[in-house]
Parts: C-alpha cells; structure tokens; sequence
C-alpha cells in the first residue's frame, strides 16, 4: 500500500474520531496532521554534497517557545523584530544579534510580526492587535474577530490585517480604529494556517479556503476581483481540500498564488485574468526572483519554473518529506529551510546545492532577507533566530550543465513519487509541462502589448520601460 494511500486511511480515521468536535478544533487537527513536525513519510535522508560556497552563522539567539504557531520575523532600518508565544515582542540589532529591547502585550501572541511606516506590529490569540513604535512604546491595541495567525502589513498610513476566521480588517494604522472589513464564506472543512496578505499599489492580495484568490481596495475594502486559483476536486470533503495556506507574490503587473492540492497560477492585476496555471501542490509557498518563481511542493521537492509561462527549469528532490519552507531568492541562490533545523542553500541557474548548514534541532519555520542580499535571518520551532550569510564561490567549480532535475529522486507535479534515471526523469517532466501549462504558441503571455484597460479598478502597476 503506497505512502499516499496510508496517509488518505489515516486522515479519515482521525475525522471519525473528531466527528463530535467543533469545527475549529477539527481544522486545527487536519492541519497539524497533514503538516506536523514529524511527517507520516519518513523524511528522505541528506546525501553529502560537494559545497561550492561557505555559510557563516553571524549570530544566533533564543527568543523563547513557539508553541504550536508560525512565527515570521520583520526586518526594517537595520533592525529584526521576533515574537514569541509567551508574548514577547523583541528587537534586535541585525548586525551584531544585541537586543534593543523587550516588551510583552500581556498575552500569547500568535502570528509574525509586521513592521513598516514606524510601526510594528503583533496579533494574539484573543483576536488582539497590537502597535508600538521603535522605541518599544505602545501606540494603540485593537480587537478583531478571532486569533491573529498572520503578519500585520503596513500601508500608507493603514494596516492591514487578517484574521483566522479569514476576515480582513483596515485599521487606522495611527490609532487602530477599524476603517472597513471584509469577510466571505469558507467551505465546510478548510485548512489552519497562517496564510498572509500582500498590499501592493494600493491593491491587498489575498488567497482562500476553495482555491479562490481575491484583491481588495486597500483605502475601502472594496473587491475589485476574484480569480480561480485551484478547483477542489475529489468526493469526501478532505479529497476537495484545495486551499491556498501561503501568501501571493505580487512582481510588476502580475500576482501569483498556489494551492495545496491545486496549482499554481499567475494573474493579472487589472482584471484578475489567470494567464497560466499548472498542477503544483504546496503548503508553504513560492517566492519570485531572477524571472523565476520558487515553488516548495508538498512532497518537498523544489522548483524552478519561468515567470512567464510556468515552465519548469529545474526541479531539485533530494529533500523528499521534510517540510520545507517558503523558499527566500537570494540574489545568486535560493534558501529553504526543513523540519531537522537545516538550511540548504541553492544554486538559481542549475538547482544544484551550494551549501548546507544545520542551525538547530528542531524544523525552521521562516526565512527573511537580511541586511544584505547575502544574508538571511532563519527562525527556529523552538524560538531560535539565526543570521547567516553565504559567501561568493570557493575554488570549487560549479556544473551548470546538469539541471538538478535530471539527478534526483523526487515527486512529479501530480504528487507521483519517481525513482528514475536522468534521461527518463527528464522526458517525464518535459511531457508533465506540456500537459499542465496554458501556452500561446510558445511564448509568454504575460505582457501582452495591448494594455487596454489601464491599471484596473484601484490598482496602480509600474510602470513600463
């Protein structure tokens, strides 16, 4: 019986046994059954690899427990905001680790923390905001609907945050007065996570239970469209589970998102027009960066797919099962971070590892830039928080001859586990990207030259060179 079939029975044995709770209680318990520490398929075990560039740990410090919440760290003028579940908000000089100070709200926090305009902010598990200036002074405390899982964003003068009964509230970012909200109906059985928004151009950005992506005017709260990212499918309501748990990635006149049972898609920011979609599963999330997208899947493996069509240039799976995270682009690499505290560095143009380093025992929850394009701030299960900077090249070569796709045992984009050799591997992912990816003749079909329509209803794009 295969792994995924295991895995299908368990679920719906642990449904059975919850069929009396509520249901908050029950997406709590198929979140972190889907998605704990320890995954029902036994992570693929790390291979030694031949390192072409050297990892420092610039410093590291204990922030104190995380419980069973996600925890994101907020960089801004040169410094590292962290919280912890036991109500801490902390700041920290990015160049040296010190701690600038301390200041607990008085209750456990929740979500990751948001910083911008001069703020920075905090939600809780009562459903509390919290503000304070860079002194550590708080500005205002504002209540919400429900438990706060997601960052706070900063925007002209608003913040912007979601909640995790899925309302989004604009909040007078210099006294939290509630200025709108917006709420909609969620399918019967959705996902715990600490899915995000993205405020761009006066545009918020968010993804839903259902595979529904939706952006809002920022100043009123008005829906300006909603697009299909990914359409359940299946008959049991676990099968049909197609939501989107990260945060969209917004670059230039196009917004992306992906689905965990679903796809991944890119959109247009004027109208909400989905250009291209391809059959991707993920939890964690995509990053963009170097006209590539970032994807982790859900199976673990990574990919590399073309900003403008979807197509895959690489796919690195030697980290099958080990709950990655969002992947962080980095200038020449990008960084993941798995569920045994290790952060592996990648090679942008051929999906090759570049390096590996091992910050702490327990899974690494986030990854954020630092202070330079070589450096990134890693945040730990256990409350740890890591600087790390990756060097340029040592005087070992690096093939970019051999993409990572075509040396690895991984999962296709359906979620079929592969073991096979390099050329088979590749005719596989090849005939995969031409059943799943929308084309036009070939080409890219995201700037079209005819921009008729302009920016779209409250939305301002850059603008073109």
């Amino acid at each position: 019986m295969s792994s995924q079939i295991i895995k299908r029975c368990f679920i719906f044995g642990m449904l059975f046994l919850t069929a009396c709770s509520s249901l908050t209680q029950l997406r709590l318990d198929v979140a972190d059954k889907l998605f704990a520490d320890k995954p029902l398929d036994a992570p693929s075990e790390l291979t030694e690899i031949k390192a072409t560039n050297v990892v420092k740990l610039n410093w590291s410090s204990q922030l104190g427990e995380t419980e069973r919440y996600d925890f994101t760290p907020a960089m801004s003028a040169g410094f590292v905001f962290m919280a912890n579940a036991n109500g801490d908000l902390i700041k920290k000089n990015v160049e040296t680790g010190k701690e600038e100070w301390r200041a607990s709200v008085g209750e456990p926090i929740s979500g990751g923390v948001g910083a911008g305009g001069g703020i920075v902010m905090v939600g809780s598990s009562r459903g509390n905001v919290f503000a304070y200036d860079f002194s550590g002074k708080q500005l205002w405390k504002s209540h919400l609907s429900s438990e706060v899982l997601s960052v706070p964003r900063y925007f002209d003068g608003k913040a912007i945050v979601r909640s995790g009964d899925d309302y989004i509230y604009g909040l007078d970012a210099a006294d939290g007065s509630r200025k709108w909200v917006y709420s909609r109906k969620l399918p019967a059985l959705s996902l715990r996570s600490s899915a995000g928004i993205v405020v761009d151009g006066g545009a918020v950005y968010a993804g839903f239970a259902g595979g529904k992506m939706v952006a809002l005017n920022a100043d009123s709260g008005k829906l300006l469209w909603e697009a299909t990212v990914a359409v359940p499918k299946g008959v049991t309501e676990i099968e049909r589970i197609a939501d989107i748990t990260s945060s969209p990635v917004v670059n230039g006149p196009v917004v992306y998102a992906v689905a965990y049972q679903g796809r991944v898609a890119a959109i247009d920011r004027r109208n909400g027009q989905v250009l291209w979609n391809r059959e991707i599963s993920s939890y964690s999330g995509l990053s963009y960066g170097n006209d590539k997208l970032y994807v982790s899947h859900a199976l673990g493996s990574l990919y590399a797919l073309d900003h403008a069509t979807g197509r895959t240039f690489w796919r690195q799976g030697d980290l099958l099962h080990r709950n990655l995270t969002t992947p962080l682009w980095m200038k020449n690499f990008v960084a993941v971070g798995d569920l045994e505290g290790y952060v592996h560095f990648i090679h942008l143009e051929n999906g090759q590892f570049a390096a590996r380093i091992k910050v702490d025992s327990q899974p690494i929850m986030s990854l954020i830039a630092g202070n330079t394009p070589s450096q990134l701030i890693a945040a730990s299960r256990n409350g740890g928080l890591y600087a790390l900077t990756i060097e340029e090249s040592t005087t070992a070569a690096v093939d970019t001859s051999s993409p990572a796709q075509s040396q690895v045992k991984g999962e296709l984009a359906d979620g079929a586990e592969v073991d096979a050799q390099s050329s088979e591997t590749m005719s596989n992912q090849n005939e995969e990207a031409s059943r799943s990816i929308m084309f036009q003749n070939q080409k890219s079909i995201l700037l079209p030259d005819n921009l008729e329509g302009g920016n779209g209803p409250g939305i301002i794009l850059p603008k073109s060179e």
